[in-house]
């Protein structure tokens, strides 16, 4: 009996309940249970309680709990002399800070532990205090045990393309009537839409952020309430640059469901990694998009173009666009010393490892240089339109020719599958009223069925082929429009520039090698 240990004890009831504990199958750990039962087992053994912690929704597996937090406080100002829980994994779920607990820390501040329903207490010399250390495993293993358990209900829920993430992507809610469900958010999907626009007209990710921050548009930290420490996000409305660019790269919006991009080291610590892009689980066409993929792939492209640029120096059409011809990497702009004074270009790689002369200078004057990459790219375009308008005349009469066929074959397909598919219902009809037999039922579904089948594929590939050509023809269109404004602009803008250039390697020998968006061209 505790009495037969002559101390006034101050109790401190210590109650833990986890999300994995709260469970139907769990229901004699619940917080009310606990509660009783311990309050029972003070009464029974006249002991006086100073006070009762809980931590409601906590797991076992790390200490860093708020109530277990005021209780060791408790216990550093000599309050509480003696802890009892309802069990040992209630006080934690790892082996080694619960043994630290029960054999360094207890012991050192004169705290006297029980765990009722373990049998163990620490102040009484018997055999179930010596198997502690056993259980305290156990129960450290039990913690491993459910954490991969739900690891891989998750997993196996994301393959599906359900999403169970915690907080849903800007732009978009959960379904009220399904938590696993993504559905659009108009007013968030809004801002969405016009970040991508912006970046279509060439604005750098700090431009975006400045002007959206300076219209006040709500941020995604102020739309979901972040209480980080110092989110400047949150409390000044303030856009940044990696926030618009996680926003147009990030693949959800195109309706695919993309997860697992990050993860916890294990179930101990709760510090989260960024996985391989290898390892991320994309299901496509989940949920409505909020970007169509012609949108979201051409930003894609666009993207390098606009990364890495200095927004506090002078502003130049080809920023983001030079790469140095030898090594692959970068070249930059550097800044004017004066306001007149001439500007010149210098490999990154060579400027990074200058001492290991891993690549050479590249150094030309900037403003000579653009001179001469935008008369290449007017002698371009014009040779372009040019070739373009011969093979215009040339295939016009059977481009229109070819047009009325498909779309005559088209008609002469879609009847056929009707005529097959009526036929399909009439035969089956036959056979409900047994003037059919079922083997012939079955000879003629098989034939049918087939036939069925290669006039669908045939369908399908005419028509793949026809929206080929017209998302050819778009494309070829929308260029040509680039191209006529950018010949008569009599100054160009960095808009047309990027839509028109994927890239410019300049060599050390001054060759100069421009990349275009053109199709066909050579």
């Amino acid at each position: 009996m505790l009495g037969s240990i002559n101390k006034i004890y101050n109790v401190g009831i210590y109650i833990r309940l986890s999300r994995e504990d709260d469970d139907k199958v769990y229901e004699s750990v619940s917080i009310t249970n606990q509660k009783s039962l311990l309050l029972q087992y003070v009464k029974e053994n006249n002991l006086r309680v100073y006070d009762i912690y809980i931590d409601d929704g906590y797991s076992g597996t790390n200490f860093d709990r708020p109530d277990f937090n005021r209780l060791m406080k408790d216990i550093e100002l000599g309050r509480v002399n003696m802890v009892i829980t309802k069990d040992m994994s209630r006080l934690g779920r790892d082996y080694i800070g619960t043994g630290n607990l029960i054999e360094k820390y207890f012991p050192e501040h004169n705290v006297r532990y029980i765990a009722v329903t373990d049998n163990i207490d620490t102040f009484l010399d018997n055999s179930n205090n010596d198997i502690a250390p056993f259980k305290a495993i156990m129960n450290d293993m039990y913690a491993k045990d459910i954490s991969k358990k739900i690891k891989s209900s998750l997993r196996a829920k994301q393959k599906e393309g359900k999403f169970v993430g915690g907080r849903t992507p800007f732009g978009y809610d959960q379904d009220p009537y399904d938590k696993n469900h993504l559905v659009i958010n108009e007013e968030q999907a809004l801002v969405v839409k016009r970040i991508f626009d912006m970046c279509l007209e060439g604005l750098s990710f700090f431009k975006i952020a400045k002007q959206l921050t300076n219209e006040g548009v709500k941020t995604p930290a102020q739309y979901y309430s972040f209480e980080w420490k110092n989110n400047y996000n949150l409390k000044y409305g303030e856009w940044h640059s990696k926030t618009i660019r996680d926003i147009l790269t990030n693949q959800m919006y195109i309706g695919d469901m993309v997860q697992n991009r990050r993860s916890k080291v294990n179930y101990k610590v709760k510090k989260v990694v960024r996985n391989n892009p290898k390892d991320y689980i994309i299901v496509e066409n989940t949920h409505y998009p909020i970007i169509d993929k012609e949108t979201f792939y051409e930003v894609q492209k666009r993207i390098p173009k606009n990364v890495g640029r200095n927004e506090k120096k002078e502003n130049h059409l080809l920023d983001g666009l030079l790469y140095c011809g030898d090594c692959g990497h970068r070249i930059s702009i550097q800044a004017r010393r004066k306001k007149d004074s001439r500007c010149y270009t210098i490999c990154n790689y060579y400027r990074t490892y200058m001492k290991q002369k891993l690549c050479t200078t590249h150094s030309n004057n900037y403003d000579k240089l653009e001179k001469v990459i935008i008369s290449s790219l007017t002698n371009m375009c014009l040779n372009y339109l040019n070739k373009d308008k011969v093979k215009n005349t040339v295939l016009n009469n059977l481009t229109e020719d070819n047009k009325f066929n498909n779309k005559k074959e088209l008609e002469i397909l879609t009847n056929d599958i009707k005529q097959i598919n009526d036929n399909l219902d009439s035969i089956y009809i036959d056979k409900l009223n047994q003037v059919i037999t079922e083997e012939q039922f079955e000879r003629v579904k098989v034939k049918l069925e087939n036939e069925l089948n290669i006039k669908q594929q045939k369908y399908n590939d005419l028509n793949n082929s026809i929206n080929k050509n017209i998302n050819e023809e778009s494309k070829n269109k929308i260029i040509n429009e680039y191209i006529n404004k950018f010949l008569s602009m009599k100054e160009q803008s960095r808009e047309l520039i990027i839509n028109l250039i994927e890239k410019i390697e300049i060599f050390e020998d001054k060759t100069i090698n421009i990349k275009v968006t053109f199709n066909n061209f050579s």
